[in-house]
């Protein structure tokens, strides 16, 4: 049975103050047993959050790493330096770093790849733009994406990756796409990876991202296929949160 995980991404927003009152008012309503409830902040909270939420159910995400372990990268931070403060996961290949830094299906593989050999869990990202899914290559985008992101990832090491399928188009616009629209590519993902890995695909948990919020978090976990969401503005208040998590 894959546990549902539901992950705030709070992009470029919060002080420290902020995030440390945030935590202060959701970290004993997370209902655990039902849920996976995850934080993926900014650079600069990391440390206090993971303090913050020692012996919580809350586990704390980095959004992005570099894939090499050190070296001449200014502004760059490594998975040695999340791993050396105990991060649980690490967004990778997010839509926005993307289409606005450049990152590549090549690049996205090499730090899925040095996550898990550092261990720290990846969320995976994929999806497809409105002109291709127009285009009606929403399927073969994903597919392209996943096979290229998954490309040497171990057999042993495959149910450590979360899967976020984020339709770019729905993406901050308050677009979603359809619950069932969104089963349908999830499912089809899922195919892909057994595709790839055979059964084992069933123990890999896949995401829907793009405009969730606490009024359609209900019908879009309720699908079959989906196990969970990556929720960007929708997760930053703190009573949004707490209707995500326990949705």
């Amino acid at each position: 049975m894959r546990k549902p995980i539901i992950a705030g991404n709070w992009k470029m927003h919060k002080t420290i103050k902020e995030a440390l009152e945030f935590v202060n008012e959701v970290k004993d309503k997370v209902n655990s047993d039902k849920v996976e409830a995850v934080i993926c902040a900014p650079f600069t909270l990391l440390k206090d959050l993971k303090e913050a939420t020692k012996g919580t159910n809350i586990k704390i995400g980095a959004q992005n790493m570099h894939f090499e372990e050190k070296g001449a990268f200014t502004g760059e931070v490594s998975p040695l330096m999340l791993k050396e403060i105990d991060m649980d996961y690490v967004v990778i290949g997010h839509s926005e770093r993307r289409q606005y830094f450049n990152e590549t299906d090549e690049t996205v593989n090499k730090k899925v790849l040095k996550a898990l050999e550092v261990g720290i869990d990846p969320i995976l990202c994929v999806g497809e733009t409105l002109e291709q899914r127009e285009a009606g290559k929403t399927k073969d985008v994903c597919k392209v994406q996943v096979e290229k992101a998954l490309e040497n990832v171990l057999k042993d090491d495959l149910a450590k990756v979360v899967v976020a399928y984020e339709p770019i188009w729905a993406i901050g616009t308050g677009k979603t796409a359809t619950a069932e629209d969104a089963n349908d590519v999830i499912s089809y993902i899922r195919e892909v990876i057994k595709g790839l890995y055979g059964e084992l695909a069933n123990e890999v948990r896949i995401q829907y991202g793009g405009s969730v919020k606490p009024s359609n978090v209900a019908e879009i976990m309720g699908q079959s296929d989906i196990d969970g969401a990556l929720v960007g503005g929708a997760s930053l208040a703190s009573n949004d949160y707490l209707d995500l998590v326990n949705f």
